[in-house]
């Protein structure tokens, strides 16, 4: 491989021929030139022993790649002709130096580029912006998981092989493993809450308790899983503020996912009714208004009276749509139509306050007593006539 990427023997006589302005001008065209030359050669190879697939990978994998390609052929062939550009070995090692870090970070760029085509050729196949979308959340929250953990991974090498390059950093790498006890424990300190989160990033990943665009309930507040991090989640919250939490909370602290195996939720509705509601005529309504509205999906539709006090029923209706937000939309209108129905048609059912007034009666001889004989509602009055004070 150091052959490789050394100068030709007759081209660099050549060069060395040549005056010194022309010589270093032909070395870099003829490097160019060769790196272009083989970055097309290297393109048709990969056409024919890369299989076209129908999902459009291929295409966007070549697409992205192309231009970092081109640039690290390019790097590579100024790399093998730098001994020859340089006047001293100084110069020579340092643009040697350069040069190859340039490669090196290049084809960490290259290898991000490849995981997110991936990642974006897989996103198309799983929509979510439909109603049973289930299996497209699940797979679109490992891909996001998994792309960014990737990426991280990537990164750290390269950033790890650029510095390798330099040998004061390869020695103190090697001393640094050979106490890697003590370092493992100091870091693991410094860094506790950091791996927590890293790993339960990778957790959720595998485990998944929950997707993008589930409908969760957390801290007492009700939203869409919006973002899934490495070490962060967004919730979406109903009144499109966003909510950010540690991912390491969905491990450890309890919330509520509304749509864990499905998107379809059962929403309620409680209404409180006077005893002489007619609860037939009621069901029937519900069962008319649910019909009626485009946002249920046919699948349960019930009235039921769930409680009782001295003066109101309480009556609870449930219903089920294809996700949380047509749920909270049935819900409202299924309780205004039906508020609607009980003024205008059914007033006897809206919930009333009743007193019960007793009459007093006053005896020919004796005193004010009430019906059947029972104290009456208000004493008669002392006669004070007469009485001096």
């Amino acid at each position: 491989m150091a052959d490789l990427l050394r100068t030709p023997r007759w081209l660099a006589e050549l060069a060395a021929a040549m005056p010194a302005g022309t010589g270093y001008l032909l070395l870099l065209i003829v490097a160019v030139g060769v790196a272009l030359i083989a970055h097309r050669l290297f393109f048709r190879l990969l056409t024919i022993v890369v299989p076209r697939s129908g999902k459009g990978f291929r295409t966007e994998v070549f697409r992205r790649v192309r231009g970092p390609l081109r640039l690290a052929f390019i790097l590579i062939a100024l790399r093998a002709v730098a001994p020859e550009l340089a006047v001293d070995e100084g110069a020579s090692a340092i643009i040697g130096r350069v040069l190859q870090l340039g490669v090196i970070g290049l084809i960490g760029w290259i290898a991000v580029t490849v995981l997110r085509s991936l990642a974006d050729v897989s996103r198309r196949r799983y929509r979510i912006d439909v109603d049973d979308n289930l299996v497209a959340r699940k797979h679109r929250t490992q891909l996001m998981l998994l792309q960014r953990v990737g990426i991280g991974l990537v990164v750290v090498v390269t950033v790890a092989a650029m510095l390798m390059t330099f040998p004061s950093v390869r020695q103190y790498g090697v001393s640094l493993f050979a106490s890697a006890g003590v370092a493992g424990i100091v870091i693991g300190f410094a860094a506790q809450s950091i791996l927590a989160n890293l790993i339960a990033g990778i957790q959720i990943a595998l485990t998944q308790p929950i997707r993008i665009e589930d409908a969760v309930v957390v801290e007492n507040e009700w939203g869409w899983v919006e973002e899934i991090s490495a070490t962060y989640v967004v919730i979406r919250l109903w009144d499109w503020r966003r909510l950010v939490l540690p991912i390491s909370y969905f491990i450890e602290k309890p919330f509520q996912n509304w749509t864990r195996e499905t998107a379809g939720i059962i929403g309620t509705v409680i209404w409180q009714v006077d005893y002489a509601m007619s609860f037939a005529r009621m069901r029937e309504k519900l069962d008319e208004f649910l019909k009626q509205s485009r946002l249920w999906d046919g699948k349960v539709g019930v009235l039921q009276m769930i409680e009782t006090t001295e003066r109101t029923v309480t009556i609870r209706a449930l219903m089920s749509a294809p996700n949380s937000p047509t749920a909270w939309d049935l819900r409202c209108e299924i309780r205004e139509k039906m508020l609607v129905w009980m003024q205008e048609e059914c007033p006897e059912g809206l919930p009333r306050l009743r007193n019960d007034v007793t009459a007093t009666v006053r005896a020919p001889d004796g005193p004010a007593t009430g019906v059947d004989g029972q104290e009456p509602l208000i004493p008669k009055a002392p006669d004070r006539m007469g009485v001096r004070q």
